[in-house]
């Protein structure tokens, strides 16, 4: 029950629920009650600006990411831990698995692995049942791995996790089997705070290596490089709205793993 509460809960606090409520309060009031309508159509204009305009996007996003940068030298391990969230499964009409997005976390285990940081990759990751059907994540990044030419003996899977705190409580299982003590974390940046956190409250000695990062020290430049470019920036645009998004659930995230005392 928690998880289907934890995935659908958070939609009504994010900035596109916020806007659909506002706008339902403005239709059922806007005959008897105009100006609660008017207030209602304001907060969600209100929302719609802030969240999709370049500026906050991106430094909501820079909050997130740059808290754990990358290395200039990464350590050697004896894992390299990398969490779901990165395939799509192979369902008609896609030809075989599809690197998502936060991709980059599968490819980056890859370089890690032949630089030789560490033997093994363990990968973790279930799939929701209704967010399609389909192998578990860990077997479609064990099949993408396989095909660029990591070797399934180095490879160790995960299949059950369907959040991050499943994903840290079921590694652990797994390093203590095999008694390994440290591992190289892979994930995306923005979700990198709250994994490291949540993998060090079960006491695994998790080195932070994040990659997908979607703010770069260029885009932040850009923001502000010329009057024309600022003035844009703080116009709607939807990749600036799915950015703001996904911070925004990264801090819902955090708040509700502490509740849970997770973190």
């Amino acid at each position: 029950m928690f998880l289907y509460l934890s995935k659908l809960l958070p939609l009504f606090f994010y900035p596109l629920g916020l806007v659909c409520i506002s706008l339902i309060v403005a239709l059922i009031t806007l005959w008897k009650r105009p100006r609660t309508a008017a207030i209602a159509i304001s907060f969600g204009l209100i929302v719609v600006l802030v969240s999709s305009n370049g500026w906050s996007a991106k430094y909501l996003a820079r909050s997130l990411e740059w808290q754990n940068l990358p290395s200039p030298e990464i350590p050697n391990a004896e894992a390299i831990v990398v969490l779901g969230g990165a395939t799509k499964s192979a369902q008609w009409p896609r030809p075989t698995v599809d690197l998502s997005e936060p991709g980059d976390r599968v490819i980056y285990a890859a370089q890690l692995y032949r630089q030789k940081k560490a033997p093994t990759i363990i990968l973790s990751g279930g799939r929701i049942d209704w967010r399609g059907s389909g192998a578990p994540e860990a077997a479609d990044m064990a099949n993408i791995l396989t095909s660029i030419g990591i070797p399934s003996t180095a490879m160790i899977q995960e299949p059950d996790s369907l959040n991050t705190y499943q994903n840290a409580t079921n590694v652990k299982k797994i390093l203590d089997e095999r008694g390994i003590k440290r591992v190289l974390l892979i994930t995306s940046a923005m979700h990198m705070p709250r994994s490291l956190k949540i993998f060090q409250r079960q006491g695994i000695d998790a080195i932070p290596t994040p990659t997908d990062f979607l703010v770069s020290q260029s885009d932040l430049e850009e923001l502000g490089s010329t009057p024309k470019a600022a003035i844009l920036n703080l116009l709607p645009d939807t990749a600036n709205l799915d950015q703001f998004t996904r911070a925004l659930k990264e801090y819902i995230g955090t708040f509700v793993y502490r509740l849970r005392g997770w973190l």
